[in-house]
């Protein structure tokens, strides 16, 4: 295994065995030619940078058929608009050219409307760039990467923002996305972006956050040391609790802007907590064992004890944790979910029915195991009838 920025030897230290495509909800006559790959992880420690060692190609994962849409969560609308006022209020002035890496069907860019801002979404998901744009949002339906970028005239070394959310850990080559970034952004224009923070993860043991689509995850210590390697710096990071624990990082070019007090105090936790290690990678393979077994122990007891039991958000993280833990449809009979493109397919690789919420509603299960964990408010609230039981592998 390599490391995908220094193309230096790294070990993998550990392995969760025949991934398939996290998002790839199939047909039951699909099942034979369904995809999968070997998923393992693992540490750069001269970057920080915990890593995918292998990953299905992008075409494959973000396609007309991608199955998210940013706008189906209230809670991830009303988190857009509190990012878009932070973007606005410390980066932008009347009429900035500003781009949305991975813009989805335009939920956050969409914020940036009007004050004769110069926008555009990049996007290569067809489908949900096509909403984006029926929408009133330019939308450029392309991977971002220098060969797409080196094409927008308007924006070459104009933009005065580029931001994105979720969406940098999902591009393998970052070489090229920085120098994307690079060509695009004026001398003072700024680099944002929130990415699920590898510091929660590993207290939350949350291993779903690992999948194709994720090929890193970051902490400020590894975002730090690579962008250094570029003409750029971190100059601060801002927690948000978006995905069950994110990071929003802060990039400038080198010698523009002072560096946050915060950012060095972060910095220094992350060193102190050992994140910016492999030892802590060491301890989250230990910690992924044990949530592995005490979940099937707590499938087995209800099973024993007559209990029926479905999913809740076939969520891209699921696909992990069924997966890893061999949960098929003997032990949870169907996974609810309100996207048109998911319902009357199977999950990825374990094939368990998705079904509307009718059908939810008008079977409703003993107990309830809640794959959309990190949106666990708004999904209570939303199911508050509900009187049985619901539980995760993360702590609820």
């Amino acid at each position: 295994m390599k490391c995908k920025i220094t193309n230096k030897k790294i070990e993998p230290f550990m392995s969760f065995g025949d991934m398939p495509i996290a998002n790839g909800f199939i047909k039951k006559e699909d099942f034979k030619s369904e995809f999968f790959f070997k998923m393992e992880v693992g540490f750069s420690d001269e970057l920080s940078l915990f890593q995918l060692n292998d990953h299905p190609k992008p075409e494959s994962m973000f396609n007309a058929q991608y199955p998210f849409y940013t706008g189906s969560s209230e809670y991830m609308k009303n988190h857009f608009k509190n990012f878009s006022d932070f973007i606005k209020k410390n980066f932008l002035t009347t009429g900035s050219k500003i781009i949305e890496i991975g813009s989805n069907d335009g939920t956050l860019l969409k914020n940036f409307i009007g004050n004769k801002n110069d926008i555009l979404g990049v996007e290569p998901s067809k489908n949900v760039a096509q909403k984006s744009a029926s929408e009133g949002i330019p939308t450029l339906n392309e991977f971002f990467n220098i060969e797409n970028v080196s094409k927008l005239k308007n924006f070459l070394g104009k933009t005065d923002a580029i931001f994105a959310s979720n969406c940098i850990c999902h591009i393998p080559d970052l070489d090229n996305l920085i120098k994307s970034v690079d060509l695009l952004l004026s001398k003072n224009g700024t680099f944002i972006f929130e990415e699920p923070y590898l510091g929660s993860m590993l207290e939350k043991t949350s291993y779903d956050q690992i999948y194709d689509e994720h090929i890193y995850m970051f902490s400020a210590s590894s975002i730090d040391k690579i962008f250094r390697l570029y003409d750029f710096e971190l100059i601060n990071v801002v927690p948000q609790v978006t995905h069950g624990g994110s990071l929003r990082y802060i990039i400038k070019r080198k010698n523009i802007s002072k560096k946050s007090d915060n950012l060095k105090i972060f910095l220094e936790n992350e060193k102190l907590n050992k994140i910016d290690s492999l030892e802590s990678c060491l301890n989250f393979k230990n910690n992924c064992e044990s949530s592995k077994i005490n979940i099937i122990e707590k499938l087995k007891k209800l099973k024993s004890d007559g209990k029926k039991i479905c999913g809740y958000a076939a969520t891209s993280k699921s696909t992990t944790v069924l997966n890893y833990c061999k949960i098929d449809n003997t032990v949870i009979d169907f996974i609810c979910d309100t996207t048109p493109e998911k319902i009357g397919k199977y999950s990825p690789g374990m094939h368990i029915p998705i079904v509307n919420m009718d059908h939810f509603h008008n079977n409703l299960p003993d107990a309830i195991y809640l794959f959309g964990w990190n949106h666990k408010d708004e999904i209570l609230k939303k199911e508050n009838m509900f009187l049985g039981e619901w539980f995760s592998h993360v702590n609820l």
